[in-house]
């Protein structure tokens, strides 16, 4: 059997949401306060510019400190009291911007987490980019070659099982464009030997034709059989390591010349079917697969 269309693989599926305009900032004397209904970027963005004035009264304290410091060890004294009231004046106004600052931030991350808004903003700021983020089929979003799962409990994004407290969605867009040019340091012919073993391990259990066309899924299912090992090698991270696997074009390995061959029956419209997103964001779905040799036609 010939290898199925690539092409008859794939399916569009849009990965944008849209998100509320934000609300604009409360301004509080001299500095801007977020608003509780703005996004978190929006907030966050707030917040920065406050702090960044913040900042500035804090080096007019440590200026006014240090030319007091010049006048002590010099003895002018009169220049000494003038550098001593500026960098309290500083200082006082300091604190109360301080102190402002840290009563008005009150952005509750985990129920916004939780509450589904933050992937809507991430999406969005996603789109905005140009970098496509879909939704998988769990709880995980995919961002070819990264998978994201959203910990609202712990306040953190899961990167590839990597945490991460980075919740700005325009960092986290960046971060995850900068994984997106690296790529992936796959390894196609390690994981094709792992994809036969447990293909000839199937084959075994059914009683099949050593070419036979196997499920994807049940192939996963030999892979994470011992406790434990779905939760830490999910069906998401499996279709995205077929996905690359695919991508690589490797067929077979010096360890056995057993030939891939993919399988897009009509299993891909029913169950079993593994779902993943390419790199330009269209999804793509993988069913079977048979292994064989150059004097062994493959099952139809």
């Amino acid at each position: 059997m010939m290898p199925p269309d690539r092409g008859s693989r794939y399916a569009p599926r849009d990965g944008t949401a849209n998100v509320s305009d934000p609300t604009s900032v409360e301004l509080t004397g001299d500095s801007e306060q977020p608003s509780a209904a703005e996004s978190i970027e929006t907030s966050l963005a707030a917040t920065e510019r406050a702090l960044e004035t913040a900042l500035r009264g804090a080096n007019a304290a440590v200026r006014e400190l240090k030319r007091a410091l010049g006048a002590a060890r010099t003895g002018q004294v009169r220049d000494l009291r003038k550098g001593l009231s500026a960098a309290q004046t500083a200082a006082d106004g300091l604190a109360a911007e301080t102190r402002v600052l840290g009563e008005a931030f009150d952005f509750d991350e985990r129920e916004y987490l939780a509450s589904g808004g933050f992937v809507k903003e991430l999406l969005a700021e996603a789109a905005v980019r140009g970098l496509s983020i879909v939704e998988g089929d769990d709880d995980r979003l995919l961002c070819y070659p990264s998978l994201l799962r959203i910990l609202p409990n712990d306040a953190a994004i899961e990167i590839d099982k990597v945490r991460d407290r980075r919740l700005r969605p325009s960092v986290l867009v960046s971060a995850l464009a900068r994984a997106q040019e690296r790529g992936t340091r796959f390894k196609a012919e390690q994981f094709l030997d792992s994809l036969r073993s447990a293909y000839e391990l199937r084959v075994a259990v059914d009683g099949a034709r050593a070419d036979a066309v196997i499920r994807l899924v049940d192939i996963w299912t030999v892979l994470t059989m011992l406790p434990g090992q779905r939760t830490q090698y999910s069906r998401q991270e499996f279709a995205r390591d077929l996905y690359l696997l695919d991508q690589s074009g490797v067929t077979h390995t010096e360890r056995n010349p057993r030939e891939l061959r993919w399988s897009a029956s009509t299993g891909t419209k029913g169950s079993g079917v593994l779902t993943t997103v390419t790199r330009n964001g269209q999804e793509q779905r993988y069913w079977g697969v048979s292994f064989t040799t150059a004097t062994e036609p493959a099952e139809s």
